[in-house]
């Protein structure tokens, strides 16, 4: 009987080679899966042998548990992947974990910031005059998050220098290599030529970096975990529950500001990088908001 862990490795191997998944992604399945070869062992179970019963047992554990609803569904689907796997490989005839069924979730709403707030935040940023490198950096990162809509990774690991032959748009390569055109704003574009000056200002001396906003931590470029740290602190000087305010709020706050103003679902998938609509459908909250809105002011019954 071969140990769970040593077909976990290989299950994420897989991931990494086959699909190109990020380390984030790939340590939150090695989390999970090793939270499921704790159960193995307490069972005295092995990944070969183990049946259906077993693994209900082991997703009503993770309900009793108390774990939030989400988790527990990217734990199920974690263990789907990984029999799925096994039976791919030879390991299993079967495949137990297809016949287990999904907890249900409501599909949360994203947080949202409004126009106004955002605004404050960029101001806040400006303003921090007894850092102007600070100050330049954070504008940057802020109107280029705002106007582009990336994710938190892709935002800190952007190259330098990053602007291609034409400097309206951004070449993003995001979840699974996958290259995206983002148009640039020109109040952006500023932002980072302003930002620029003082770029060497985060580099050891005498140093070079291929990163855009560098840092003289491990990873070579600020991290998202500092980013996020940064934005809380501006959201006080914002006036801003700190709670409020992440990375990821201001890609909600791209893409639902966009919507409420016209855009196109379709345009605003591509600018996310989303693969499905259906994940970028979440926003039309907005779409159905600004309809009723638009109906309110120019139906003749609704004048009257």
């Amino acid at each position: 009987m071969a140990r769970p862990d040593r077909h976990i490795e290989n299950f994420l191997e897989m991931l990494s080679a086959e699909r190109g998944l990020a380390q984030n992604s790939l340590l939150a399945y090695r989390t999970d899966l090793a939270d499921f070869a704790g159960f193995l062992t307490a069972e005295g179970e092995s990944v070969e042998r183990i049946g259906i019963a077993a693994l209900r047992r082991y997703v009503q554990g993770l309900a009793d548990a108390g774990l939030k609803p989400a988790t527990a569904a990217r734990r199920l689907s974690a263990l789907r992947q990984f029999f799925r796997f096994l039976a791919r490989e030879g390991l299993r005839s079967d495949d137990p974990a297809a016949l287990l069924d999904a907890p249900k979730r409501a599909r949360a709403l994203p947080k949202l910031l409004s126009e106004e707030e955002v605004d404050r935040l960029l101001q806040a940023a400006r303003e921090l005059r007894e850092d102007p490198a600070e100050a330049a950096r954070l504008t940057a990162l802020l109107e280029l998050l705002y106007a582009t809509g990336l994710r938190v990774s892709e935002l800190v690991s952007l190259r330098w220098p990053p602007f291609g032959d034409d400097p309206r748009f951004l070449v993003i390569r995001g979840k699974g290599g996958k290259e995206r055109l983002v148009p640039l704003s020109e109040p952006a574009r500023q932002a980072v030529e302003a930002y620029a000056g003082f770029r060497t200002d985060f580099l050891q001396p005498k140093r070079t970096s291929p990163w855009l906003f560098p840092s003289r931590g491990e990873s070579g470029h600020l991290t998202r975990q500092r980013f996020g740290q940064l934005l809380k602190d501006l959201a006080i000087q914002a006036r801003i529950p700190p709670a409020k305010v992440s990375p990821h709020v201001l890609r909600h706050a791209f893409a639902s500001h966009l919507l409420a103003r016209g855009a196109d679902l379709r345009a605003v998938q591509k600018m996310l990088g989303h693969a499905d609509i259906s994940t970028t459908q979440i926003y039309t909250h907005v779409l159905e908001a600004r309809k009723q809105a638009l109906v309110r002011q120019h139906h003749p019954l609704a004048r009257a």
